[in-house]
């Protein structure tokens, strides 16, 4: 998964384009994270995005179908920068 998010495990990124994940939570332009690692539930077409954000591990869940976050999913680059 994490080739297809082209993210590196333990960097720091920051978005740049806000987006709003499968549990309707808005991550907005500036928020700041730590990528930890990623799961994938193929049944559900599942993308769990593992962060630490604010000292604390988080959940981002995006779900990999068109009228979902697919678009996200497959541009995440356009969502999110190294920082």
């Amino acid at each position: 998964m994490n080739n297809i998010l082209k993210i590196r495990q333990g960097q720091q990124y920051k978005v740049k384009k806000s987006f709003t994940d499968y549990d309707g939570l808005l991550h907005e332009m500036g928020e700041v994270w730590t990528y930890l690692g990623t799961n994938f539930l193929p049944y559900e077409d599942g993308l769990t995005l593992h962060v630490q954000k604010n000292n604390q591990e988080v959940v981002y869940r995006l779900q990999w179908r068109m009228e979902e976050q697919a678009e996200i999913i497959e541009n995440f680059q356009e969502y999110v920068e190294l920082c």
